[in-house]
């Protein structure tokens, strides 16, 4: 099972380790080499492969695998530059939510960690004793998070505007989601009945529970239906900026509930799965074979990574976020600091930075750990077979015993360490991110 690691993840791990290199030799070694003559020594430490070997052990007794499945299951587990176990690790396979792992990197190098995704609000007509005597437009910027709370902050600016009617229709426009319903319709349906604290349901009165103590509930009254916009409009006012929370902040929150919807518009935000597959290919230093993307969330099978890519692309995550004054932490749910989302209900070794998929016949684990013997320790894991759970909880078994072999470490490494800021729950309907355009 144990194999050799090619020149580029040893650069890889060169530049996250801080070793300079020359531009020209960096561009060399962090080429994928596809020849077995270039490698660098095997791993001296016989834990990788003993816990790997003991694994598809208990993965057999437990008749979870059997027969050709055995090659259906994906192992690539690394340490700095030392390949400590491989099993399948270069062969694509479906991923599930491992897609988002590449919409993480691609998005998060293409927009900045700081991007904010902008929603418009304007006007079609003149406003006259509170009464918008025309359209109110909603200009979707693609905000991913665009939520109840989002909507009640805008109902209250609009109030405090002196807005308490439209006579006329809620128009939408460009990318606008809301509660993660893309169908901009239905999410303008949505809007408008949050708009006005009158048509509320149980869900709104709930989500409005969560905000601060004595917010204001909106009334904004709009006579008319909702309708797409089907081309520019004319002659609009600007009357409100609304900003969504930092990039940074909403990669966490994919990740922490592998939330599908975000996934694809971030996706969309930075041209689609065909460009998320070629660059994240491009930046991990993998061959584009081993990341086929068919969107930007991981449904379908159809959707395929290998093993030895999803830790390529981890790792120079890992080098971005330091970048950006944060860390893999602060992206990715992490046992030990993170109790909601996908890593609640797992065992796995504390301060593990991981990243969970799922689908009927896939159950997936990536990340990396910390050990007193190895430093950091990346792995991915990819199980195909309808045991979804039992799968669950041996990648668990398996990380438990490669750290049993390397130690737990005395402290959690600063650098897979999260910031508290960036950990924090989202403020969500602060209406600080209300840039009002409109003076009355």
């Amino acid at each position: 099972m144990l194999e050799l690691i090619g020149s580029g993840l040893f650069s890889l791990w060169l530049e996250i380790a801080g070793v300079k290199v020359k531009p020209l030799d960096a561009l060399e070694a962090l080429a994928w080499q596809s020849s077995p003559g270039l490698v660098i020594a095997p791993d001296p430490n016989p834990a990788g492969t003993t816990t790997v070997q003991q694994y598809f052990k208990d993965l057999t007794t437990a008749k979870l695998v059997a027969g050709d499945m055995v090659q259906s299951q994906g192992i690539w587990i690394q340490s700095g530059p030392i390949l400590m176990a491989n099993h399948e690790g270069t062969t694509p396979v479906p991923a599930a939510s491992l897609t988002k792992i590449a919409t993480s990197l691609v998005s998060l190098i293409t927009l900045g960690a700081e991007h904010k995704f902008e929603t418009l609000v304007s006007a079609t007509g003149p406003i006259k004793n509170g009464v918008l005597e025309g359209d109110l437009v909603i200009t979707g910027g693609g905000d991913p998070l665009f939520v109840i709370q989002e909507a009640i902050t805008i109902g209250n600016a609009l109030h405090q505007m002196g807005i308490k009617q439209v006579k006329g229709d809620l128009i939408i426009a460009g990318n606008f989601a809301m509660n993660f319903q893309r169908n901009p319709i239905l999410a303008g349906q949505f809007l408008k009945q949050t708009l006005n604290s009158a048509s509320w349901s149980r869900d709104i009165k709930l989500y409005y529970s969560t905000m601060p103590k004595g917010t204001p509930k909106p009334q904004l009254k709009i006579a008319g239906k909702v309708q797409l916009a089907t081309q520019t409009i004319p002659q609009t006012t600007l009357l409100i900026r609304h900003y969504s929370l930092p990039l940074k902040q909403l990669i966490n929150e994919m990740n922490v509930f592998s939330n599908n919807e975000m996934a694809e518009m971030l996706a969309e935000a930075v041209g689609g799965a065909t460009v998320v597959q070629s660059k994240a290919a491009k930046l991990a230093r993998v061959p584009e074979s081993e990341i086929q993307l068919i969107n930007g969330s991981g449904l379908g099978v159809e959707n395929r990574i290998s093993p030895r890519a999803a830790c390529a692309m981890l790792m120079i995550l890992q080098r971005e976020a330091v970048a950006n004054n944060m860390t893999l932490a602060d992206l990715f749910p992490t046992s030990g600091f993170d109790h909601r989302g996908t890593v609640h209900a797992r065992h796995l070794p504390n301060a593990t930075v991981m990243k969970t998929g799922t689908l009927r016949d896939v159950s997936a684990l990536a990340g990396v750990l910390p050990t007193r013997d190895r430093g950091l320790v990346w792995f991915a894991i990819i199980n195909r077979g309808p045991y979804v759970g039992a799968f669950r909880q041996q990648q668990d078994k398996l990380l438990q015993n490669l750290v049993k072999h390397l130690q737990i470490p005395e402290s959690v490494p600063i650098a897979i360490t999260p910031h508290p800021a960036n950990k924090a729950l989202p403020l969500l309907g602060d209406a600080q991110r209300n840039e009002i355009i409109y003076k009355s």
